[in-house]
């Protein structure tokens, strides 16, 4: 699988009693793939995995093929502490015909090097689909490092990297050790010090609400090499990125953007907690500036 383009971590939308709201999902799902996403993942972090039982996640696998229909490719999250669990994912992601499957280091556990390689490769083997390693240590607590990776790399070498480590000299060494792995952007904020390195893919969860804008920054840098375009792109977006970044409340905050496109995405499930409305506000001050502000940069361009 060559790994491309601009990837929608798909939040997941609940209802006021935490049920899957699928008329909101559908809504989600067809505004991504009519604004040119190139492809949809699906019970990632951003999905509230972490809360859902494993016959949720199974039977949010079913839905969310039925509602892509093919138009894009389906990554499916595979995380979960236990590596037998994350197996079973696997199989399942199998199962209902996902294009790949995502793999993190398991959550909480601590595992060494040796261990996390051992762990990646053993859901591989269950999956028999392109591989997808995502690399995040603020939420993990633990890095694909060099000696980890090269343990998967000579065993089975995954279609692509996801780094989310913020951590140059970590971008510098997997573009420079492991140019045989796609390197991707799972950084809000360091997109354009991933495309300077060559990625050609960007995971960005706020392309749930913003797909046009995270399109313009990608079309800008990877399809035109234009990089002045790039960073004035990239500079509307910054303050809305580090907002979310700072704040805390991600999960919430991507969920109230979507609303903003007329999505009621619902609130996070438990232990989080909704958005208070002075938190929406700048939100939504923010994005309306971020549009306006790329809209005049690409109409010039034109």
């Amino acid at each position: 699988m060559k790994f491309e383009g601009v990837y929608t971590p798909l939040v997941t939308p609940f209802h006021k009693d935490f049920t899957l709201n699928k008329q909101a999902m559908q809504a989600s799902i067809d505004l991504l793939i009519d604004a040119g996403i190139d492809g949809l993942i699906v019970a990632g972090t951003e999905g509230e995995y972490y809360a859902m039982s494993m016959k949720e996640r199974v039977y949010l696998m079913r839905v969310a093929k039925e509602m892509i229909a093919g138009r894009v490719p389906m990554i499916i999250g595979t995380s979960a502490i236990r590596t037998e669990e994350c197996i079973e994912y696997a199989r399942q992601a199998k199962v209902h015909a996902a294009d790949a499957v995502l793999v993190t280091a398991p959550p909480m556990a601590l595992p060494t090097g040796p261990e996390i390689a051992a762990h990646v490769l053993a859901i591989e083997r269950a999956a028999k689909l392109p591989l997808i390693l995502r690399n995040d240590p603020q939420r993990l607590s633990v890095n694909l490092d060099e000696s980890c990776l090269a343990q998967i790399v000579a065993s089975n070498p995954p279609s692509a990297l996801i780094d989310n480590s913020g951590d140059p000299e970590h971008l510098h060494m997997l573009a420079r050790a492991h140019p045989q792995i796609d390197l991707s952007c799972g950084s809000t904020s360091h997109a354009l010090e991933f495309f300077a390195w060559g990625a050609r893919s960007w995971v960005c969860a706020g392309s749930n609400f913003a797909p046009e804008a995270h399109i313009a920054l990608y079309q800008a840098c990877v399809i035109e090499g234009d990089f002045v375009k790039g960073r004035a792109i990239m500079s509307a977006m910054l303050p809305l990125m580090q907002a979310f970044e700072t704040q805390g409340r991600f999960v919430q905050s991507v969920k109230h953007g979507l609303s903003t496109r007329g999505i009621d995405a619902g609130p996070p499930r438990k232990p989080l907690h909704p958005l208070e409305q002075e938190e929406k506000d700048p939100i939504e001050a923010m994005i309306h500036e971020m549009n306006k502000s790329i809209l005049q940069i690409t109409s010039q361009a034109v």
